[in-house]
């Protein structure tokens, strides 16, 4: 078993790379196309069908879009020439994510007042009501988890008061039209919408079957509406953007989009300013103060000069000198500091005579006697490097190294002592400033001290009027830069009308339900092709067996019910049934005319391929011809033949064959004048042995000596061996194959009886073949010598319900 059914897999197998590769038959993929019609037609009018109510109960949804043109310039900055602190070199991406954010979907939303969604409920979708629902809501709400909730709402007749119910069976307030409903969870004002007439609300709310209206949060209404906006790039090179927005209601996709757009220019115009509003501000602030210092030092300085009883005069003399005072003491200051520096470094290198060098030029870079020794702080560099790139290839103990150190020494010692004249030069300087300083001493009344107090004064007054005035300075510039900020942004398209729909798409529906049921339909035939192994014409029993196979005819399939004798050649001698059985008894003469009685030893591969049902009817047909026929049963596990002439199988072949009865105790008449039968008996323990017995050729001998034909019933050969005796000793093996029934691979039992066997004189006949199938009748073989041979010569022949029919129109 094991072993068949691997081979049984592996022929599957090579089946199906057969069909893949070189023997792709156009008539199966046509007659299974025309057998699979009825799951076609029904797939297709299942995908219709679920397109239609996908296009019928899916909820539409709108898409409305606009394009704006970005273009960012401020004049009054060109003008000024202020620093652009709020440019972008991407301007475009900016705002395409400026118009995607949520702080400024945001202010779309508060701006359209959109958190309030109104509800028609359906039966299988809702309808948003939006702008034409007949009632609209104010909704203080106190309780968070009322948002995203479903409030019902029902009107009295009158229109003035009403019920609202917190989802299905939950709480049931009720409340008057145009005033407010207040408690726990919420303050809520229901009113009718004022650009609808009475007639019209009215009308609207009793058609209606269902209606409720949703709060939701800003920020939820603000991320819906973000996961509904597109925004993209529409021309790089005219700087414009497209922004699409997409909703269930129509109207609402309008006036997102155009919403969007407006609110963007004046968001645009805010940002952009919103630099200079900050400045103007600081300096807003600033100024109040500096004022207020200006004030304060310039009432110090009258009081100083009123209480040193300074005229007119000597203010402008006091303030020349101390001016000038002031420039040598800078000049000492910074001649001191200098001179404190050199005197440091010296002092650090008299101290470390390992000082780094580096950190030592570091020290003297940006002084003013830099270019004093730059030529030897060069020469140093110079060597520091050399003496780096060599410290890669030599130890520092090398004697390059040691040279390199004492070349760095001498410019050290160099250096120190340009550093000593400098010093010098820098304390010659210092006295001879300090003597120039000690002449614009003032005479007079006033001392030292009052003329320091009157230089800190009348600094504190300089420094403070400047300032205050830079101030106002900036604050003209900036408010000049504030109004230039204009968006120069242009909505080139809005969004006009209501929205275009999206989806569902009628013609995408009607496409994938095309597709779908196209595919599906491929899918199945293709299926059905790849494991289609059944045999339903003689092209296909030559097509896989390896042998030249007789093929003696082809028996139609019997369309109305066989009758339990399934003898039915007697019946309508006239039908196309009893003149194929006709054709195989006039092709039996091609296999062998030798005079003398015949064996017929008939057999199948498996049980149902109809073996019996072609045995009796081939006795039946020979019995017409004036011939003694006998059909003998064999199928001794499974017998049938008594089944078909309604008689008792108490005695038989097995009775025959143990010696308990004789033959013409057995041998049983027909309806049939000349055709007589011999059951297969009770069913023995040992039939092959009873078979494969003597006396089964005795038997047979006996019975071509009292009969012209002997037909054998076998048993099926694929499933035992018990009649290949008799299909080896006959003179006509007749092999049965059902048409739609029999497998392909039984093909390989023939050529295994014809090659391991010997039985080249095998014939086939192809059973139950349903040639109302037009399309695929061509494969059915008829140039293998199955022609009918009509006795009556007329060209007519009668069908199985009385009518007469040309048969050259049938077979074609």
């Amino acid at each position: 078993m094991l072993n068949q059914s691997i081979e049984h897999t592996n022929n599957q197998l090579k089946s199906v790379a057969d069909k893949l590769n070189n023997n792709f038959d156009i008539g199966v993929i046509v007659f299974l196309l025309v057998k699979s019609r009825w799951f076609i037609v029904l797939s297709f009018i299942l995908s219709f069908g679920l397109a239609f109510l996908y296009l019928r109960y899916s909820q539409t949804v709108y898409e409305s879009r606009a394009v704006v043109q970005i273009y960012d310039q401020n004049k009054a900055n060109e003008i000024l020439q202020l620093n652009q602190i709020n440019s972008n070199d991407n301007v475009l991406a900016e705002a395409i994510e400026q118009i995607r954010s949520k702080v400024f979907l945001k202010r779309v939303v508060e701006k359209l007042d959109i958190v309030t969604s109104y509800y028609n409920q359906g039966i299988f979708k809702n309808y948003e009501l939006y702008n034409g629902s007949s009632f609209q809501v104010k909704v203080n709400v106190k309780n968070h988890a009322l948002y995203g909730k479903k409030i019902y709402i029902r009107f009295n007749s009158n229109l003035k008061s009403g019920t609202l119910e917190l989802e299905k069976g939950g709480a049931v307030f009720h409340f008057q039209t145009g005033s407010w409903l207040k408690n726990s969870d919420f303050d809520i004002n229901v009113f009718l919408n004022p650009g609808q007439s009475n007639e019209v609300i009215r009308e609207n709310i009793n058609s209606n079957n269902e209606m409720f209206f949703v709060v939701s949060s800003v920020d939820a209404v603000t991320a819906d509406l973000q996961s509904k906006i597109e925004v993209r790039l529409l021309n790089e090179y005219a700087r414009t953007l497209l922004i699409k927005v997409k909703d269930v209601n129509s109207f609402k996709t309008t006036d997102l989009v155009n919403a969007i757009t407006e609110e963007f220019l004046i968001y645009d115009v805010e940002r952009k300013s919103e630099s200079s509003r900050n400045i103007l501000k600081f300096i807003d602030g600033q100024l109040d103060n500096v004022y207020n210092d200006l004030k304060s030092s310039e009432s110090d300085l009258q009081r100083f000069k009123k209480e040193k009883n300074m005229t007119g005069k000597e203010d402008a003399l006091m303030a020349s000198k101390m001016m000038r005072y002031s420039n040598l003491e800078d000049q000492m200051l910074k001649v001191e500091m200098e001179e404190k520096i050199i005197g440091e470094i010296q002092t650090s290198i008299a101290k470390n005579k390992n000082i780094d060098i580096y950190q030592l030029i570091s020290l003297m870079n940006g002084t003013e006697y830099e270019n004093l020794i730059k030529d030897i702080t060069g020469a140093i560099q110079k060597l520091l490097v050399e003496k780096e790139n060599l410290l890669y290839a030599v130890t520092p103990n090398s004697e390059n190294i040691k040279q390199i150190n004492y070349q760095i020494e001498n410019q050290k010692k160099l250096l120190i002592e340009s550093l000593d004249a400098v010093r010098l030069k820098y304390k010659t300087q210092y006295r001879n400033l300090l003597e120039k300083a000690s002449q614009y001493k003032v005479s007079g009344g006033q001392t030292p001290e009052d003329e320091v107090e009157f230089s800190r004064l009348n600094r504190l007054y300089t420094i403070s009027e400047k300032y205050y005035t830079m101030l106002l300075e900036k604050k003209t510039e900036f408010s000049i830069s504030k109004a230039g900020f204009v968006s120069q942004n242009i909505i080139l398209e809005r969004a006009l009308g209501n929205g275009a729909i999206l989806s569902p798409s009628k013609k995408n529906a009607i496409l994938i339900a095309f597709l779908s049921a196209f595919l599906f339909s491929v899918g199945l035939v293709f299926f059905r092709y790849i494991f289609h192994d059944k045999i339903y014409s003689l092209s296909d029993i030559t097509k896989y067996s390896s042998g030249n196979v007789a093929l003696l005819g082809l028996v139609p399939r019997f369309d109305r019910d066989i009758p339990v004798s399934q003898l039915i050649v007697d019946k309508n001698p006239m039908s196309l049934i009893s003149e194929s059985f006709r054709t195989i008894r006039a092709n039996l003469q091609f296999i062998n005319n030798d005079p003398g009685p015949k064996v017929i030893s008939v057999t199948s591969t498996i049980s149902g391929e109809g073996k019996t049902f072609v045995a009796i009817n081939i006795a039946g047909i020979l019995a017409f011809t004036d011939k003694k026929a006998i059909i003998i049963d064999l199928d001794m596990r499974k017998p049938k033949i008594h089944k078909g002439f309604g008689v008792s199988n108490n005695k038989g072949m097995s009775t025959i064959l143990t010696g308990t009865t004789s033959v013409d105790e057995c041998i049983n008449p027909s309806s049939m004048e000349n055709l007589k039968f011999i059951t297969a008996g009770p069913i023995p323990p040992n039939p092959s042995e009873l078979i494969l017995n003597k006396k089964l050729d005795d038997l047979i001998a006996y019975l071509k000596e009292h009969f012209d034909y002997v037909i054998i019933d076998n048993a099926p050969i694929g499933l035992v061996t018990d009649g290949l005796a008799t299909i080896q000793a006959a003179d006509y093996p007749i092999y049965v194959f059902r048409s739609g029934y029999s497998k392909r691979m039984f093909t390989q039992i023939i050529d295994r009886l014809r090659n391991e066997n010997n039985l080249k004189n095998l014939s086939i006949i192809l059973n139950d073949i349903d040639i109302s199938k037009k399309v695929y009748s061509y494969n059915y073989g008829y140039g293998y010598g199955y022609g009918y041979g009509y006795g009556s010569g007329n060209g007519y022949y009668t069908d199985d319900d009385g009518k007469k029919t040309k048969l050259f129109k049938r077979k074609k």
